[in-house]
């Protein structure tokens, strides 16, 4: 008798299908238990299923938010110095709530119990509409700054007026300012191999990489997980956020055919010790300390020789009061690249005074999902009006039910997006949603201006979520985001009326019209559908 037994191929066949199917019902079961979005679990069990090896694959890199256990380890470090740095100074973040109106007072604490940041009053607010303005503020305050600037972009790409920001960054540093810039390893790889990089550092800046990738990385943590944030903090008393990266966008993207990107921020400035401009300036601190041990060494230094002269309350060189300023009623033009689209005309906005603001950032395994919780709050309690411009929409089946919901009890809904988006499958992913918004009564209005990139939610004329939030599952559940929730109907207005002038540059789509496509077509879109949860 042989010692060994021979294995025909039928053998190793059937070896490898067992091995497949055990493998296959491992899988599914790690999905199911682990995704928390029932949409998310659908597409990748129809990935793996569809294309094992790929999926199985896919899945191990891409399924899981794994953030890294070192980088989280630090954001949990970087958190308790600021939160001990806080507690020893007297500085409460988690306030406010009683400056509400009842019916916000529990959307708020929803940003409050995960993020730790409250509500906060007496601020000066500016909506700015174009690249133009936005540059021209940014620069003027970096000029005035005295003490510090911290900055943090998913996007600095070095062309057009990013340059003449960069020059005044170095200018900065070399009188004195302490300046420190974040940037996200992807979203900014052109910056990270330019000479403007290597400038900034000569000329004393603090440059930072944000979740840096590598391939001995990805099998640690995912290469996916971006840091999409746009914040700038100037002498702790001068804020920007909004949709705007540091890019030019007449030298942006400019191959992709769909025009240029149209972006929006808000300055926002405050006298108060405590305001939007302390959680900005926290929130940067947080994300700069925790992404290597030496900035966490630089942090603890810094919070263990912290004393309250961080916070100026009397500017003594250039006041506050000269700093904040009408920009002018000149109107601001965007210029359209190869689309044969008409110049946009907003008008610009005064300051506002006296606004109500809270600040919400969100991050995987961080802060749980705590602005896809506000924004579905938010919706289900709209009374009159819902408005939202988003580039990217591809809601999961609770946000799209919520829409057509709203819509259906007498709500106007309306969803301003962009008639072209670069990117192919988000653009059919969209559009396999439209059927059924259509169909509630939801007006959408296909932008044909540009890359409306802007990301604007205003409920009720009264409440606003502006920042860097787009309408997907990445945004909600995977990569660093920002949101400031507006509460000052004034504001709140002043962003009402820049979604009413970029409905004037719109395509208003039908239901009639959308339900005469080809059947082709519109297969094609629900068959991206069924993976949207994981574009």
């Amino acid at each position: 008798m042989d010692t060994f037994t021979t294995w025909s191929l039928g053998d190793v066949a059937g070896l490898g299908l067992v091995l497949h199917i055990i493998l296959m019902i491992v899988m599914t079961l790690r999905i199911v238990t682990v995704q928390r979005n029932i949409g998310v679990s659908i597409a990748w069990v129809a990935v793996l299923y569809t294309l094992p090896l790929f999926g199985f694959i896919a899945y191990l890199l891409l399924g899981e938010p794994m953030i890294g256990r070192r980088y989280r380890d630090r954001v949990d470090q970087a958190g308790m110095m600021m939160n001990d740095m806080a507690k020893r100074e007297h500085l409460v973040f988690d306030q406010g709530q009683e400056l509400l109106p009842a019916n916000y007072r529990g959307v708020s604490q929803i940003g409050t119990r995960w993020t730790g940041l409250g509500v906060f009053p007496e601020h000066k607010m500016q909506l700015l509409t174009d690249p133009n303005s936005i540059f021209q503020g940014l620069i003027e305050d970096i000029n005035a700054a005295q003490r510090i600037i911290l900055m943090e972009f998913y996007i600095v790409y070095p062309k057009g007026q990013t340059l003449d920001v960069i020059a005044a960054l170095s200018a900065a540093a070399q009188r004195g300012v302490e300046c420190h810039i974040l940037a996200d390893s992807v979203g900014s790889f052109s910056f990270f191999n330019s000479k403007e990089h290597r400038m900034l550092e000569k000329a004393g800046v603090f440059v930072h990489q944000s979740l840096p990738v590598g391939l001995f990385k990805t099998l640690f943590k995912r290469s996916d997980l971006r840091n999409h944030r746009k914040i700038v903090v100037i002498d702790e008393y001068i804020g920007y956020i909004g949709s705007f990266n540091l890019v030019d966008p007449r030298f942006f993207k400019q191959n992709k055919k769909v025009g240029q990107w149209i972006d929006v921020a808000i300055r926002t400035t405050s006298r108060q010790s405590m305001s939007i401009t302390t959680a900005m300036a926290k929130l940067v601190a947080t994300d700069i300390g925790a992404e290597n041990k030496d900035n966490l060494d630089a942090l603890h230094h810094r919070v263990n020789n912290y004393t309250r002269k961080l916070y100026v309350m009397d500017p003594t060189i250039n006041d506050l009061n000269s700093r904040v300023k009408v920009l002018g009623n000149n109107v601001a033009h965007h210029e359209q690249a190869e689309n044969g689209s008409k110049l946009i005309a907003i008008p610009r906005m005064p300051v506002v005074e006296g606004v109500l603001a809270q600040l919400i950032p969100s991050a995987p395994r961080v802060t749980a999902h705590v602005i896809y919780n506000t924004l579905v709050t938010v919706i289900h309690r709209a009374n009159k009006s819902i408005c939202i411009t988003t580039p990217y929409f591809v809601p999961d089946e609770a946000l799209s039910g919520a829409l057509t919901t709203a819509a259906k009890r007498g709500v106007k809904v309306t969803l301003i997006v962009p008639e072209k988006v670069d990117s192919f499958l988000v653009q059919h992913a969209s559009q396999a949603y439209y059927q059924e918004l259509l169909e509630a009564g939801v007006i959408i209005a296909l932008f044909k201006g540009g890359l409306l990139h802007a990301k604007t939610v205003v409920v009720d004329d009264d409440y606003c979520l502006f920042g860097t939030v787009n309408i997907d599952m990445r945004s909600f559940y995977l990569n660093m985001e920002v949101s400031l929730a507006i509460y000052t109907p004034e504001m709140v207005a002043q962003v009402a009326s820049c979604q009413k002038v970029y409905l004037q540059h719109c395509r208003f789509l039908g239901l009639e019209e959308w339900q005469q496509r080809h059947g082709a077509a519109r297969l094609f879109d629900n068959v991206v559908r069924l993976f949207s949860p994981l574009l």
